[in-house]
């Protein structure tokens, strides 16, 4: 195939493909629950200052290192050093830990409104046991991803595809809801000052769950070599993607108002929200729940498939060009099927640890589950740091040292400023983000969640500078020499 051939992706398929990658209901309901209907200023901030530079920086980077197969990893070697790759490498990697420790939980959430059409299951069986069995059923499904199955995660990208498309009619049946079925919005106040947050401190400890929600765009760097045009077509590509997040997410949050009291919300609603949501949708329509059906189905197989996929795929990325000065050989080694089968064994015991350790002083399924979600927005958004100091890397080097197609902007000092204010906003929120939601303040829950967040991200990428001194020790001189080699050469 000639370079013209390969280079016939439009602005169109960029959006709709990124948007698929970054975007999904849960972000609404999550973001809903925090904030209410303030969320939708929150939305619009957020996208403005924040979503779109970022997607237009990660344009430059892909555009300019369009021959790196490691995504961030490779930005960071060619820029900063194989050692800091590394790092970054660790991060994309880790970071999937507490998402890994979230996932039987909503496998079994999911399932559970599935076969009862009712939510309170889960929630009445005490923290330890769910756990133990979360604990039973991510074992079981590292057993089967060390199998080399992926039928499931084919059936998982349909689900996962069935659930986008619902989310999205979701929107549009409750928005309609008042005119085709003459229901009464829960939300009496709909007034200018009902949309405006109050910046205090509570405000800022749950603007992580934003970053988190529109972060992930750098997935679709390597796309943007084929481009017809990537200079004009990528920024139009990323605009596009940014109109459709926010009128997803303002829209979606209007409707989560209309159908939930917004002065009022149920303390499960991150739990439990897009499940209410599709219950009461069809009790709107008189359809009884088979919206709800259809909807735990499908996301239960989703949830299956992500949950394979995030044991696989990421330790993959960071064993599949392993070098042996950071990373011990011992992990790289692979079963019959090529499953990295210690490097399984490590997830296990990451995961196992996260699963169990909070159950010991979070007293209620409920809170277990928003502590965990919470997590996930503090540690998460870890990995976008790296980004944005590969784009600094980028604007600081020497006139003419790197080309691209596509530059976010001309000028290198403000390229250079942009992606430090996101680099500090990012920091800014993941600290925030420590800080526990929802708990009575310095009660002994408070203090043991906030110790946990604390601990957590620093423990995961902690382990990130043990390998390499491990690998110094167990890796035989050969590997060591070779790796040395390759530094030399590179």
């Amino acid at each position: 195939m000639s370079d013209n051939q390969s280079k016939n992706m439009t602005w169109r398929n960029l959006a709709l493909m990124c948007f698929a990658i970054v975007w999904g209901f849960g972000n609404v309901v999550n973001n809903f629950a925090n904030q209410g209907l303030q969320v939708i200023v929150s939305w619009i901030l957020i996208i403005g200052m924040y979503f779109i530079p970022y997607a237009l920086m990660v344009g430059e980077l892909g555009s300019t290192f369009r021959e790196g197969k490691g995504g961030v990893s490779s930005w960071i070697g060619t820029t900063m050093g194989r050692r800091l790759a590394y790092l970054a490498g660790w991060t994309y990697w880790v970071v999937h830990v507490p998402y890994l420790a979230q996932k039987p939980q909503s496998v079994m959430i999911a399932l559970s409104w599935a076969v009862f059409q009712d939510g309170s299951i889960v929630k009445s069986i005490d923290p330890l046991i769910l756990q133990t069995i979360s604990l039973l059923v991510f074992i079981c499904f590292v057993w089967i991803a060390s199998r080399g199955i992926t039928s499931l995660k084919r059936i998982g990208t349909i689900a996962g595809s069935s659930v986008f498309v619902m989310s999205l009619l979701y929107i549009l049946l409750m928005i309609t809801a008042p005119a085709i079925t003459g229901i009464k919005p829960a939300t009496t106040d709909m007034s200018f000052k009902t949309f405006i947050p109050t910046f205090d401190f509570a405000y800022f400890t749950t603007i992580s769950m934003l970053v988190f929600a529109v972060g992930g765009s750098e997935k679709i760097a390597p796309y943007i070599n084929n481009m017809k045009n990537p200079s004009k077509g990528f920024p139009k590509g990323m605009i596009a993607l940014a109109v459709m997040v926010a009128i997803s997410a303002l829209l979606g949050s209007y409707a989560m108002g209309m159908m939930f009291d917004a002065n009022n919300l149920a303390s499960d609603l991150k739990m439990n929200g897009q499940y209410y949501a599709f219950k009461k949708l069809g009790e709107y329509y008189g359809l009884g729940n088979i919206f709800l059906i259809l909807y735990a189905l499908s996301n239960t197989t989703a949830q299956i498939s992500a949950l394979m996929i995030s044991i696989d795929a990421p330790l993959k990325v960071l064993l599949a060009d392993a070098d042996s000065k950071y990373i011990p050989k011992a992990l790289t080694k692979t079963n019959k099927y090529g499953a990295p089968i210690n490097g399984y064994k490590m997830v296990t015991v990451l995961v196992g640890i996260l699963i169990i350790i909070p159950a010991l002083g979070i007293g209620d399924m409920n809170s277990l589950y928003n502590w965990l979600l919470d997590l996930n927005s503090v540690v998460m958004p870890m990995r976008y740091l790296w980004v944005f100091l590969a784009y600094m890397a980028l604007r600081k080097a020497a006139a003419g040292k790197y080309s691209s197609e596509y530059k976010f902007v001309k000028n290198s000092k403000l390229g250079f400023g942009i992606g430090l204010w996101c680099f500090a906003f990012t920091a800014f929120v993941c600290i925030m983000g420590m800080f526990p939601k929802g708990v009575e303040t310095y009660t002994s829950q408070w203090y043991f969640q906030i110790t946990l967040n604390v601990l957590t991200p620093f423990i995961l990428i902690g382990l990130g500078l043990i390998l390499p001194i491990i690998a110094k020790r167990t890796n035989s001189t050969d590997d060591l020499n070779s790796s040395e080699s390759e530094d030399v050469i590179a």
